[in-house]
């Protein structure tokens, strides 16, 4: 750790350098990215470690790194800014737009039952593959045919696969683009960080994905057969290091994932939070971030709330009610933004399995110095 350097970082940027430091240094971590905005200004924005272990070359701020679900709070995002736009309808009828999909008793399932993980729609196919993944119109017409869990609207389980393809084929049916191609050009482009967020990679920029690196210890636990979990997310798609550094998965449309910066999704949360921006209104962040339910999760099994598209929580605790929204992933990354304190903030990681031990961290550190402690 360089201490001269740190000396001369404005403070946040030096406790969070320092925190990361020390995690990457001492074996915890392999590689961190994080980006702190406060009130539209960029705070911290630091990196850490090692990006590729089998070159050794270090982690840039343009790096790149899967981070699994916190791909569905941009897929949300894209939604949120149709809506404001008025191409999107939240209470529009899925099967209007995609006629197929009203077949099993699905007919009245909506775009905000979607977004809200109410639908019913939480199950795969035994036996799907990462590769089936890869096909987009094939499974999306499996989706199609499926038979809603419960029925759609009384009941909350997280779509933990099936979300980015529902919400992606809504869009692609509603206004001609695919989930991507409204991403690039009503999000990332006017935000100029367009090779900053994605759900697939260019192929061009693969060369700055970051390597995913399978931690020793145990292997990890899967799914009990035959229950929910299982049936939402069979083994042939539950993420590893393996499958995260796979470049034809990278490169694919598979919007319940995806792969980005943490400048780039934290400017992303920003510009949320900035009704200026031009993205939604303030009127709309509100209703993004309030808690629509709290209760069991069919899927996961266990207590869960959820806000309208998003998670409404912060990693190192519990937030107040309507303030937070934002998404982790699967191998412990995370973003957010914060409504009352003004606050974005992302931390990316490299390694599996899922730690948010990192992200717990970062947040302590920025509410303290953010004065956002709840």
């Amino acid at each position: 750790m360089d201490v001269q350097r740190l000396s001369r970082l404005p403070r946040l940027q030096r406790r969070i350098q320092a925190a990361a430091d020390e995690m990457t240094g001492g074996g915890a971590e392999t590689g961190l990215q994080v980006c702190v905005i406060s009130h539209g200004r960029v705070a911290a924005d630091v990196v850490s470690g090692v990006a590729d272990p089998r070159t050794g070359a270090p982690v840039a701020a343009d790096t790149l790194f899967w981070s699994g679900s916190t791909a569905k709070g941009v897929a949300a995002t894209v939604a949120h800014v149709l809506a404001e736009r008025g191409e999107l309808d939240y209470d529009m009828r899925v099967a209007e737009v995609w006629p197929e999909f009203g077949s099993g008793g699905k007919s009245a399932v909506t775009v905000r039952q979607v977004l809200l993980h109410t639908a019913g729609v939480a199950g795969l196919p035994p036996g799907t593959t990462a590769d089936d993944l890869r096909d987009w119109d094939r499974l999306c017409a499996l989706l199609a045919r499926e038979t809603p869990w419960w029925e759609p609207g009384t009941r909350f389980g997280y779509h933990a696969k099936t979300f980015g393809f529902l919400i992606g084929e809504i869009i692609r049916r509603a206004t001609g683009r695919s989930i991507g191609e409204a991403l690039r050009s009503l999000v990332t482009g006017p935000l100029g960080i367009e090779d900053e967020v994605h759900f697939g990679v260019p192929g061009r920029l693969l060369g700055r994905v970051a390597w995913q690196v399978q931690a020793s210890g145990p292997a990890p636990v899967l799914p009990e057969p035959g229950s929910a979990l299982d049936r939402a997310m069979p083994p042939g798609v539950v993420p590893d290091a393996s499958y995260a550094n796979r470049p034809d998965l990278l490169t694919a449309d598979i919007p319940s994932e995806g792969t980005m910066t943490a400048r780039g999704v934290a400017l992303m949360y920003a510009a949320l939070l900035d009704s200026d921006a031009g993205l939604v209104s303030a009127s709309r962040l509100a209703s993004m971030a309030a808690v629509t339910f709290t209760g069991f999760d069919e899927v996961m099994g266990f207590e869960s709330s959820w806000a309208f598209g998003y998670s409404p929580s912060r990693p190192g605790g519990a937030a107040r009610p309507g303030t937070v929204f934002g998404m982790a992933g699967m191998n412990g990354s995370f973003a957010y933004a914060d409504i009352e304190a003004g606050v974005a903030v992302a931390v990316l990681r490299n390694q599996f399995p899922g730690d948010f031990t990192a992200a717990a961290r970062i947040d302590q550190i920025v509410r303290a110095t953010q004065g956002a402690d709840r």
